[in-house]
């Protein structure tokens, strides 16, 4: 008996992708199963039928389902290999959040394709490193993607809604090692994805983003990790993290809100820059370290008031615990929310696709379904009129 859904080719190369996110060799590969390397090239260059008791051993090696192989809609992306030409420091930390992102803009892409919806794509142009100035290049080019959301000087507390929503990058939030904050990377049927850390507080996960979308303005085709303990006196990341703290702090605002402290005030203190970091939706680090780079604030305020115990976290915490405005992702963000919810209740999908698609539990994807479904309610254009 031999595995007929797919044409050799497709269920081939599907073998080998997965093999190649696995980081599994064919000569391993064909250890563990017991056969030759060659038999194995011939079954991913589709010359040889892959027998089921085969599929299944492969799929259990390479860490995915059978049904994932076989699956006629099943997208199958190869994002991993775009990491390799990070340093073997950074690789091995960002393994898995690496086969995570790669398996999350796998699955959004599917559920796209069967529900016959186009991705947005309303990208900036690229707007490649110049000699010269990298901190300047950064701040104008921030006030520049600002100005594409029409947002002026505001707050851009619900940055992770508007990229999704306006320019289309795809963002996940999921939980992964600590060290690592964000990835982003570029492909040309995905599109531009990014993954935060959901272990992350709102607005680091907001610094993350800000960051990762000046690689996706600077380098749009290499990708990036971010985290501790990842050298950043390269210009693109210079250029990054500039860029990401002057999207959330452009300098006019920030200058204008330490201004106004002054005039009201009289000086600018730690309950000033508790209320600051509030207003923009950044940590309390992020605000003190801007207005330093502004030199509104010495070098070195922030190191100083942590010396003294200074957090302010609690301040802040409960400053946000009633914020609306703020951007609360959870798990799902809303346009995947309703991909899953559409795809599921066209029986496109089941619960229990879902949950391995998005990497979530059965629970999860159930709180999801049930959040956007109101019982007997199918369009809110009717509620009004029924009244």
């Amino acid at each position: 008996m031999t595995v007929e859904t797919h044409s050799l080719d497709q269920l081939g190369n599907r073998l080998r992708l997965a093999r190649v996110r696995a980081d599994v060799t064919q000569s391993d590969a064909a250890d563990q199963l017991g056969m030759a390397r060659t038999t194995l090239v011939a079954i991913e260059k589709g010359e040889r039928r892959v027998r089921p008791d085969e599929l299944i051993a492969l799929a259990r090696l390479y860490h995915v389902t059978a049904n994932e192989l076989v699956r006629e809609s099943a997208v199958h992306l190869d994002l991993q290999p775009r990491f390799r030409a990070l340093p073997a420091t950074q690789r091995a930390r960002a393994e898995e959040p690496v086969a995570l992102l790669n398996r999350l803009a796998a699955s959004e892409l599917e559920l796209e394709q069967l529900l016959g919806r186009s991705p947005i794509r309303n990208y900036p142009p690229v707007r490649p490193i110049l000699p010269g100035d990298i901190e300047q290049q950064a701040e104008e080019a921030a006030l520049e993607f600002r100005h594409r959301l029409g947002r002026g000087l505001a707050p851009l507390k619900d940055l992770l809604s508007l990229l999704e929503s306006e320019i289309g990058i795809r963002i996940f939030i999921r939980p992964f090692d600590r060290s690592i904050s964000g990835l982003f990377a570029f492909d040309e049927s995905a599109g531009a994805c990014i993954l935060l850390n959901e272990n992350h507080t709102p607005a680091r996960r907001l610094q993350s983003a800000a960051h990762e979308i000046g690689h996706f303005i600077a380098t749009r085709h290499q990708p990036d990790v971010e985290g501790d303990h990842i050298p950043t006196n390269s210009r693109e990341e210079r250029f990054a993290k500039r860029f990401g703290f002057a999207l959330l702090l452009p300098s006019p605002a920030a200058r204008s809100y330490f201004a106004e402290c002054i005039r009201d005030h009289g000086r600018f203190s730690p309950r000033h820059l508790v209320t600051g970091a509030h207003r923009f939706g950044v940590s309390n680090e992020a605000f003190s370290r801007r207005l330093e780079d502004l030199q509104l604030l010495p070098k070195g305020t922030w190191e100083s008031l942590k010396d003294r115990g200074f957090s302010g976290e609690f301040a802040h915490r409960l400053l946000s615990s009633g914020d609306k405005s703020t951007d609360s992702a959870g798990p799902v963000t809303p346009r995947l929310w309703l991909l899953a919810a559409e795809a599921y209740e066209r029986e496109l999908v089941s619960e229990e696709q879902l949950a391995h698609m998005l990497h979530l539990s059965r629970i999860d994807i159930r709180c999801v379904l049930d959040t956007l479904d109101v019982e007997g309610v199918d369009d809110l254009r009717s509620v009004a009129t029924a009244r």
